[in-house]
């Protein structure tokens, strides 16, 4: 069975649909390597960078998580971790309305509830879709709620 004439035209179609007509992927990949990463708020360990909080690529920011290091409920925590999230964004040319994609970790999957009711409304009339679980052994630095997003400029 010859392919190749199916193969031809499956090319041609993708090339029409994707809109590349040539090199402009190419030089679309050539873009995104040439841009620099921009860090954030970079903690230092023994003067040694650890981690950012937040990096910018393109038009993408990626937040790290961010967490509430202080004695509350799970709805304090929450409140205090979507403020520092909206910080990050504010400082990399963001909002919260530009979120996409959030990964909240919470310490006890009980509080689920209880952190939704703060979280709804948060990034507006169109939320960012999310993906939720439960941590084994708790959240880093007794956080009862973890956030980390992704979003655009």
């Amino acid at each position: 069975m010859n392919t190749t004439p199916r193969r031809s035209i499956l090319k041609k179609l993708l090339a029409s649909v994707a809109g590349i007509g040539g090199f402009s992927l190419v030089a679309k990949a050539k873009e995104l390597e040439s841009n620099e990463k921009e860090a954030f708020n970079i903690t230092n360990f023994q003067d040694v960078p650890l981690f950012s909080g937040s990096t910018k690529h393109g038009n993408l920011v990626f937040v790290a998580g961010k967490g509430a290091h202080f004695e509350g409920d799970v709805k304090a925590h929450t409140e205090h971790v979507l403020k520092e999230l909206e910080t990050e964004l504010k400082k990399a040319g963001s909002s919260m309305q530009k979120v996409l994609k959030v990964n909240v970790y919470l310490a006890d999957l009980n509080d689920y509830k209880a952190m939704n009711e703060v979280y709804k409304g948060k990034f507006g009339s169109k939320p960012p879709v999310r993906t939720t679980v439960a941590t084994y052994g708790g959240v880093p630095g007794n956080s009862l709620v973890e956030m980390d997003c992704i979003a655009y400029v």
